[in-house]
């Protein structure tokens, strides 16, 4: 399983919009464009594939911990 399939998986099992997903990299200081975010969810045979690097999913993944439960006091 690839970093996109988790990637995908994540956006439809918690109802995520591509909005969402940047302002949840926003909150790691992670700047992400819509069109960059779009790539890594397009099939491997399209032309504007893109592979999702550890550092993007890491970074998503952290950004949602603080998204769910908030900011660390």
């Amino acid at each position: 399983m690839t970093n996109n399939d988790i990637f995908k998986k994540l956006r439809v099992a918690l109802s995520l919009r591509d909005d969402d997903i940047i302002k949840i990299l926003e909150l790691v200081d992670f700047k992400v464009t819509k069109t960059e975010l779009g790539s890594f969810f397009r099939a491997e045979d399209h032309p504007n594939y893109k592979e999702c690097g550890d550092q993007i999913l890491r970074n998503f993944l952290n950004g949602l911990v603080i998204h769910m439960r908030g900011k660390r006091e």
